[in-house]
């Protein structure tokens, strides 16, 4: 059975998985947080053959998270984070949270993240309600988006079990 294509799905976190998804992409993405913007930093620091790190670097500039660009003066160019990229850095710090709690040993996380104005520790991501307050998995209802179709509709306004169709999709 061929491998799903995800960026055929109508759901953005399953096209999602099409980038995010590729081995080592969510660490080039790390490296570039974390600072990194030649080539051989990415190598270097994530040990990656070439061969990868260039398909990963090329698969995350075509989908708008890093630019390749030529610094003046410069003798090669360098990948930035752009905007897309750069709106990914919650998600990554919410994924190390989650990794730093569960699949890290008796020492504790390899890397910690500080707020370089205050000097603390950033502390994990939490959803809140405009008051403050904290918003559990228990504390949200899912509804049906603008762009959603018939099946997401019935399954999340009506609360109806709908067969599966070419319409299905999940968020």
């Amino acid at each position: 059975m061929p491998p799903t294509d995800f960026t055929a799905m109508p759901c953005p976190v399953a096209r999602s998985m099409a980038v995010l998804g590729e081995r080592w992409a969510i660490l080039v993405l790390r490296e570039a947080f974390y600072g990194s913007t030649r080539f051989d930093e990415f190598e270097r620091n994530l040990g990656i053959a070439p061969n990868i790190l260039s398909a990963r670097l090329k698969t995350l500039v075509a989908h708008g998270l890093l630019a390749r660009v030529m610094p003046e003066g410069g003798a090669r160019h360098v990948y930035q984070l752009t905007d897309k990229g750069r709106d990914f850095f919650p998600a990554y710090v919410a994924l190390k949270a989650w990794a730093d709690r569960w699949m890290t040993d008796d020492k504790g996380p390899l890397t910690l993240l500080q707020d370089r104005r205050t000097g603390t520790e950033i502390a994990q991501p939490t959803l809140t309600r405009a008051d403050g307050s904290a918003i559990t998995l228990d504390d949200v209802r899912v509804l049906p988006g603008p762009g959603a179709g018939r099946f997401l509709r019935q399954r999340f306004g009506d609360n109806e079990a709908v067969a599966a169709g070419p319409e299905r999709g999940h968020d």
